[in-house]
């Protein structure tokens, strides 16, 4: 019996070994199982979360683009809008800026024309005093040579009377004794 024992006792220890060894094991795949649900369960929920993420991110993607199409095409009608309106004003400046051109032009050359009138005028007026003056100044020489020849005249006359006898007063009567 004592060789029994050898044999018994760890065949019995085995069983109760097995025993303890199956439950636990059933207990351990109880356990992953449910802890693999469980994994299972969170990647289908992160699955199912990340493909909403992913659709609202689409979404507002979308959205953000109909958006930024939507204000592009905003700003390029403003642009658009700035620029006509930039280039009306410009023509409006550069229409005004012709017919005053063209009104300054016309009125140049009507200053023109005057200035030539006018600078004709003076040259006919500055020949018509230079003439008034020669005829003022050939008057004074006519009027000296008379003034001279008036004044030889009258030497001559007062020396032809001079030397006449009729113009000799008479010597004076001697003097009478009485």
């Amino acid at each position: 019996m004592k060789k029994w024992i050898f044999v018994i006792f760890p065949g019995l220890l085995l069983a109760i070994f097995l025993f303890f060894y199956q439950q636990t094991t059933t207990e351990i795949r109880a356990r992953e199982q449910k802890r693999a649900e469980d994994v299972q369960h969170q990647k289908d929920a992160d699955a199912a979360k990340k493909k909403m993420i992913e659709e609202n991110a689409r979404r507002d993607a979308e959205k953000r683009a109909t958006v930024q199409a939507a204000e592009d095409a905003q700003k390029e009608a403003d642009a658009t809008a700035k620029k006509k309106a930039e280039r009306d004003r410009v023509q409006a400046a550069t229409d005004e800026a012709n017919s005053e051109l063209d009104r300054y032009s016309k009125e140049s050359a009507d200053l023109d024309l005057q200035l030539d009138r006018l600078r004709k005028e003076k040259d006919q007026e500055t020949r018509a005093d230079a003439d008034i003056e020669r005829a003022v100044q050939e008057s004074q020489i006519r009027e000296r040579n008379a003034e001279l020849e008036i004044q030889r005249m009258v030497d001559m006359i007062a020396q032809r009377a001079s030397q006449s006898y009729l113009t000799r007063l008479p010597p004076p009567p001697p003097p009478t004794s009485d």
